[in-house]
């Protein structure tokens, strides 16, 4: 079941799934496995500036795609911004409504201002950038015309039913991906180390990085900063996701549950939103007397199995339940080690489809096809043969060859994704 559906009464309505998608191309992934909702930006005024985004042409053309598939799209406006920031605003937004955008996401009041009265007919989205973290801070911005508020991240899950209690407009929350190190993402670490500032849409990412101390009168000798002696990267938070908390946001009524992601590759956007559409659609299926007590509902584990072969830095619940504390930090490197990874990606269907390698795949490599939904197919490769029909045994990235498997992948689809372990590959 996709959508906001249920079929059941006093089974909740299911909210919508909404997913990152930084380029064209992680915009089709994620339609394909299951989105309701896309969130993408422009060429401006995006706090993604190094991710792939979208000319005007490009937004046209996504819209459109989005549309015909029934899903919606929603762009991000939401830089902080600064005086010289307002040239160009006005048409850009004009730009947004002409592609007839189904949302603007915007954090600075200026802006919605703007919004407001140069394009008063496309409904705003307020940024988790806002840090709307009370009831109060939520009834300001619905009364300032905001038809959607994205909760700070920092709320705990009681918090959030509160909020929910006390106004009637629509509630986002992310449930998945990479958190920042500073409150609600406003953060000048990036500003003061690397001239890049990340509440313009530049961020370098410094809470990723290995830091070491430099006492003033010993130049040239690093002493590592420690913790526990467990490492070095102080500042690296483990990733988020709520998954197994999913029964209780749905219950309290969120209207959107949002994927972090846009500069992810599209087996992180594939593979992320996959498993939260199943999950919804188990939640869905779910009989009305397992609601009466939505705490007591667990999610089945093939879903935590699946979220680990996505790609993160390890997970935390972050302060859905209580604040956290070290353990909900990765002190030991910039990321988990990942043992699955994209292999391929299909353009053209059929027994022996056309694929686009991402990975160097070889004959007898065992693969996986990732269904929407959350099953796979095992596959073996027998052959793969290049467009021109010559047999080959090895393929590169990027790479276009026509992939044999036992059994033959009768079931894939265009934009859908193999993947293997790394570990047991042959």
């Amino acid at each position: 079941m996709k959508k906001k559906e249920s079929n059941k009464a006093g089974t909740p309505l299911m909210p919508e799934l909404l997913a990152p998608a930084g380029n064209f191309e992680k915009l089709v992934t994620a339609i394909h496995y299951g989105a309701d909702a896309v969130y993408m930006g422009g060429k401006e005024f995006s706090l993604r500036a190094k991710a792939g985004n979208f000319s005007h042409q490009t937004m046209v053309d996504a819209v459109r795609y989005a549309h015909a598939h029934g899903v919606k799209v929603y762009v991000t406006v939401n830089i902080l911004a600064h005086n010289r920031d307002f040239a160009g605003l006005d048409s850009y937004l004009l730009q947004l409504q002409e592609a007839k955008v189904d949302a603007l996401i915007i954090a600075d009041p200026g802006i919605l201002l703007r919004a407001r009265q140069c394009v008063p007919g496309v409904p705003v989205h307020l940024s988790t950038q806002a840090n709307v973290t009370n009831a109060q801070a939520a009834r300001f911005w619905f009364e300032q015309s905001a038809g959607r508020l994205n909760l700070a991240r920092e709320l705990s899950l009681t918090e959030i039913r509160e909020i929910r209690e006390e106004v009637s407009g629509e509630l986002e929350v992310f449930v998945h991906g990479a958190l920042c190190i500073s409150y609600s993402g406003r953060c000048m670490l990036s500003n003061y180390m690397t001239g890049r500032d990340a509440n313009q849409g530049s961020c370098a990412h410094p809470c990723r990085y290995s830091y070491s101390l430099i006492e003033e009168k010993r130049p040239g000798e690093y002493f590592p900063v420690e913790e526990d002696e467990r490492g070095t990267y102080i500042f690296n938070s483990k990733d988020l996701c709520l998954l197994q908390r999913l029964p209780e946001l749905v219950a309290c009524g969120v209207n959107s549950l949002k994927i972090e992601g846009r500069m992810k590759s599209i087996f992180y956007v594939g593979g992320v939103t996959r498993i939260y559409r199943a999950a919804l659609d188990y939640l869905s299926s779910l009989s009305p007397e397992a609601w009466e007590k939505p705490e007591e509902i667990r999610m089945p584990h093939v879903f935590v199995e699946e979220i680990a072969k996505t790609g993160t830095r390890g997970i935390s619940e972050n302060f859905i339940s209580q604040r956290p504390g070290s353990s909900e930090m990765l002190y030991t490197s910039p990321r988990a080690v990942q043992q699955v990874e994209p292999v391929a990606v299909i353009r053209v269907e059929g027994a022996s489809p056309l694929v686009e390698v991402r990975n160097v795949l070889e004959s007898g490599s065992r693969i996986e096809y990732m269904l929407p939904g959350i099953d796979t197919i095992p596959l073996t490769v027998t052959l793969m043969e290049t467009e021109g029909g010559e047999e080959i045994v090895r393929a590169n990235p990027g790479n276009r060859v026509l992939l044999h498997t036992d059994p033959p992948l009768l079931q894939g689809r265009v934009n859908g994704i193999l993947r293997r372990n790394r570990s047991n590959d042959k």
